[in-house]
């Protein structure tokens, strides 16, 4: 068997309930998907289809009749987040996420739970977009540690204080030298 296919065979119940447990562990971890969910990508029902997607998986290796192809299930799995989600990852995670579900369904025909059970105890604390913004931040705050200059956005927050402030004007016009006032049109005010 090569590494781009998984062997045929079926799951036992408490197989396939452990591969659907380790597709929604690996989907939970999932970055790209998660932002896709969580920015609804795919409308105001863009988790409801990421879990269509995760039962679409599982009943690929479930009910199809092997030998499962890798390419077939990335095929798919791409196909269904670019129409369902309006997304295309290029970030090579749907390459990845396929070779994690073919390295658990493996396992699973063994009755090796070992990958999911690894994935179920170092369950990662909150929500990995949150996650993924605060290493960003941090990372962006580190950029000045190195004795770099700072960046245009940071130079430029610098600057404003140095900045001379308008004074306000008044809100009612007064009279000039001459004893006229000047008043002013009301731009975009009282039009219908």
């Amino acid at each position: 068997m090569s590494a781009s296919t998984s062997g045929g065979g079926s799951l036992s119940p408490q197989a396939a309930a452990a591969l659907q447990e380790g597709i929604g562990l690996v989907f939970g971890r999932w970055t790209a998907l998660q932002m896709a969910v969580e920015n609804e990508w795919g409308g105001p029902d863009s988790r409801a289809k990421a879990d269509q997607l995760a039962a679409s998986i599982l009943s690929w290796f479930t009910n199809s009749k092997g030998p499962y192809y890798y390419e077939d299930l990335e095929d798919m799995m791409f196909d269904r987040i670019y129409k369902s989600l309006n997304s295309n990852f290029a970030d090579g995670s749907i390459r990845e996420v396929a070779e994690q579900f073919f390295m658990m369904h493996e396992e699973c025909l063994e009755n090796n739970f070992s990958s999911i059970e690894k994935l179920r105890n170092t369950r990662p604390q909150g929500n990995v977009v949150s996650q993924s913004r605060q290493m960003v931040t941090e990372e962006d705050d580190d950029s000045l540690d190195d004795g770099d200059e700072p960046s245009m956005g940071e130079d430029k927050a610098a600057r404003s204080d140095d900045m001379a402030v308008d004074q306000p004007k008044p809100s009612k016009p007064t009279p000039g030298a001459d004893g006229w006032t000047v008043v002013h049109p009301r731009r975009g005010q009282g039009k219908n």
